[in-house]
């Protein structure tokens, strides 16, 4: 049974009324929700609010959930417009500055696969390739910054991005070019590519 049709037997029974199914759809997606909010919103402070935010949207909305796209996408969707819309409440009042460490470790590339090589330069160079690249990421605009997380770490199809961020197509191929272009701008001085290279 593919995912797509195990999650729709799952939105079919909490759409008659059963509450464990959509338990088993949280349980099956809080980590990508957290990990996608997470690389959206610079506060890990609020990524678990927001997350749960997103499940009580995609909750309420369930009734009139059509199947037109894959569940997981439309619940995407959720994610990105609730931190959307928290970040332009957040815009409208003043705020300090936070930084920000994922505190589960997880970065955009697991280091210790970088390099066969087990000495501590080639460590030290993985560590820094993967630092470099998640404050790349970081640094992106909000757009940008959803666009190449949702490619790269989340693994959706440029359809499916599009659906979940409701921009055209051609639209999420420029974003994620230019995401690609910034992170490559920053890669270069440390992995020696030409300019015409990118990660």
């Amino acid at each position: 049974m593919s995912q797509h049709d195990s999650d729709q037997i799952l939105v079919e029974r909490v759409q008659r009324g059963d509450k464990e199914a959509f338990n088993l759809l949280i349980l099956k997606y809080q980590r990508k929700i957290i990990r996608l909010l997470s690389r959206i919103l610079r506060d890990p402070a609020e990524v678990e609010d927001v997350a749960q935010e997103t499940f009580i949207k995609a909750y309420r909305a369930l009734p009139n959930f059509r199947g037109d796209s894959a569940f997981y996408t439309w619940l995407y969707r959720i994610a990105v417009n609730t931190a959307k819309n928290h970040l332009a409440a957040e815009r409208r009042r003043p705020s300090g500055s936070a930084s920000y460490e994922n505190e589960d470790g997880e970065t955009f590339d697991e280091t210790e696969n970088l390099s066969d090589i087990n000495t501590p330069e080639a460590a030290f160079a993985s560590r820094e390739i993967a630092e470099t690249v998640n404050q790349a990421i970081e640094e992106l605009p909000q757009e940008l910054r959803t666009a190449i997380v949702l490619r790269e770490l989340e693994g959706l199809s440029y359809e499916e991005i599009a659906q979940a961020m409701e921009c055209p197509i051609g639209t999420v191929r420029s974003r994620i070019f230019r995401a690609r272009e910034a992170i490559a701008n920053r890669l270069r001085p440390l992995i020696d590519v030409g300019d015409d290279r990118r990660w």
